[in-house]
């Protein structure tokens, strides 16, 4: 339920909801210590969660988190207590959510777990339940069938916990009225901008001020280390003519990759998907089957699919008309899958339920399965075939030279001697900036060459044109320039960042005596909006400046600060407020209506958890987190 509030994060309805969320959700604290069993991290109401039990679930919170910050942590995050703590107190609170369920009759069967885990897809092979796969991934994962499906169970268990508390929650019409009133409300307003460009002029560099401010900045004008090759290249090209490839090796490569050359029945379909979770209600799955069927008429009635696709799909492809290219069989959820191929081409499908929602689907192009002919895969072979020949005969050359290159001391003396393979020379680059033509400007050349120091010898590069030995003759460090060496793009940049303190101080200055004297200041120019309403179209005027005006109604005619968008600063002043008409269309009615009533279900359900919380008899082991 809380993923309505996360996928509809700018909602200002759920916006202002999240906060209520906020003050009812709070961090509940774990009780006393443990005594009797010092081998159990925590106890509830008898009900030992063991260590082993904590670990995996805190192994999956830091892995969530790394995944969240691009697999690396920042410091820190990890220190202390407070992150073990917060999974533990999960731990104590999903037991007893689950000990909940069992006090007010709630079940699971053996048959609902054998169904939650043949629908996931982590073990499904080409759309359908495979126990071999099931019992792969459990390894993978270190776990047993008897503890993962306990998981299941215990998760079915919370989930239906969750739903009969919830199913008491009521929202009066009252609520509904007050919050149409409160989206529906409309502002008009009064704008301006300060902008630091038109301050640049008037940015006086001395010399004094300039080496003043480099002392600060001067480390963003760091140079890149730089290096100076020798190296030698021996391009897979020069050795092609000694490669034979013969129609027997043809022949032989063909019939070992046959598969390669057989391309399935694919079909190019559109779809339109009306997005439901496990963890919507069925309140929200019915209203969603209800709006699929509407769009079916108006398909059915001749209107364009991909238009309507476009505008209701709840699906990445919605920006392409709902276009999912080719496929063929094994790639999509098997109800998918199964409509699709039982379609004509033009042909538009009822209402399909996957586990992803509702679809509407529409077959645009059917490519019949094919197989190609020795003789049409033959070019491609011979090249394949020759590609793999000529990498050995080209490291035999190179691998040639590298020992003439350690006869003879040095790339240097090599390249003294008559009648060696060519020594080429690069002047200096960086890594950012390599040469631009040859085998130097490929990538694995250049990874090679800042991989070594000044005066060593690399063993043999292999890149995509060939291989490569590099010599560095010379490098230079990373060194911060003197000044006078960047003084032009320095004082350009200096310009730059003054120039923003004086727009923002001039800002500063304009708003505080508009609301002084309580007028818009006559130096700034004015420009007026339409009636705002809390979402929607804003015009030409930055968003947060709609959004600071209304988190003021009723306070002042300015806002308390100027508002910074970039490197320009807005002021703004409220010229009106009304009232909306109060009256909303019947889909969006239904739609806040639901998302009140998730709200009031989280209410039920934290105050039922904390009465749990309360009554429960808690000890925990806070040796065993440190």
């Amino acid at each position: 339920m809380l993923n309505i509030l996360r996928k509809n994060a700018q909602s200002v309805v759920v916006q202002a909801i999240v906060v209520i969320i906020a003050l009812v959700f709070i961090f509940w604290g774990v009780g006393g210590k443990i005594k009797d069993n010092p081998n159990a991290l925590a106890v509830v109401n008898g009900k030992e969660i063991p260590y082993h039990d904590f670990q995996k679930s805190y192994e999956r919170t830091v892995e969530t988190y790394k995944q969240q910050f691009g697999g690396q942590l920042p410091p820190g995050v990890l220190q202390g207590s407070e992150l073990k703590e917060q999974v533990l107190d999960r731990l104590i609170q999903e037991e007893l959510l689950r000990q909940g369920a069992e006090q007010v009759g709630i079940t699971v069967s053996a048959e609902a777990v054998q169904r939650k885990i043949q629908a996931m897809p982590a073990f499904s092979v080409n759309g359908r339940f495979d126990l071999a796969a099931y019992r792969s991934v459990l390894e993978h994962n270190r776990l047993s069938p008897t503890s993962f499906e306990a998981g299941i169970r215990n998760d079915l268990l919370s989930g239906r916990a969750l739903k009969a508390i919830g199913s008491f929650a009521v929202v009066p019409e009252q609520e509904v009225r007050s919050w149409i009133g409160y989206i529906d409300e409309e502002i008009k307003l009064a704008y301006g901008s300060v902008r630091s460009d038109d301050y640049v002029s008037r940015v006086q560099v001395t010399d004094e001020a300039l080496a003043s401010w480099y002392e600060t900045a001067k480390q963003r004008y760091k140079t890149a280390p730089q290096c100076k090759l020798l190296y030698l290249a021996f391009p897979f090209a020069d050795d092609l003519a000694q490669v034979t490839v013969n129609d027997e090796a043809i022949q032989a490569y063909y019939q070992e990759h046959a598969a390669t050359y057989n391309t399935p029945e694919q079909r190019r379909a559109r779809h339109i998907l009306f997005r439901v979770t496990g963890e919507d209600s069925p309140e929200t799955r019915k209203f969603k089957q209800t709006e699929a069927e509407k769009v079916l008429a108006r398909i059915k009635a001749g209107e364009d699919f991909a238009k309507l696709a476009r505008q209701f799909s709840e699906d990445g492809s919605k920006d392409k008309g709902g276009d999912l290219g080719l496929f063929a069989r094994g790639q999509m959820v098997q109800p998918f899958e199964d409509s699709v191929f039982s379609l004509k081409k033009g042909e538009v499908s009822g209402i399909v339920e996957t586990p992803f929602g509702f679809h509407i689907i529409k077959v645009e192009e059917i490519a019949p399965a094919a197989t190609q002919t020795v003789a049409e895969a033959s070019p491609s072979i011979r090249k394949a075939l020759e590609q793999k020949g000529v990498k050995a005969v080209t490291f035999k050359r190179a691998s040639a030279a590298y020992e003439a290159i350690i006869r003879a001391g040095s790339m240097t003396k090599y390249s003294e001697t008559p009648g060696v393979h060519p020594v080429l020379r690069t002047d200096f680059f960086t890594q950012d900036a390599p040469p631009k033509k040859g085998m130097a400007a490929n990538p694995a050349f250049v990874q090679a060459a800042f991989a070594l120091r000044k005066g060593e010898l690399s063993s043999l590069v292999e890149t995509e044109s060939g291989y490569a030995i590099l010599f560095v003759d010379d490098i230079k460090e990373s060194v911060v320039p003197e000044l006078a060496s960047v003084r032009d793009r320095a004082a350009a940049e200096y310009r730059k960042e003054k120039s923003v303190e004086l727009a923002r101080t001039a800002a500063e200055e304009l708003l505080r005596k508009a609301r002084e004297e309580k007028n818009w200041p006559s130096a700034l120019p004015r420009k007026e909006s339409d009636y705002l309403k809390r979402t929607g179209p804003v015009g030409a005027m930055p968003e947060n400046l709609r959004q600071d005006a209304f988190q003021h109604l009723g306070r002042d005619v300015f806002p308390e600060k100027v508002l910074a968008v970039d490197t320009t600063f807005y002021l703004y002043q409220i010229l009106d407020s009304r009232e909306g008409s109060g009256e909303m269309d019947a889909t969006k009615r239904r739609l806040l209506e639901q998302q009140l009533q998730e709200v009031g279900r989280n209410m039920l359900l934290a105050d039922w958890l904390g009465q749990l919380r309360k009554e429960a008899r808690i000890r925990t082991n806070a040796r065993m987190l440190q």
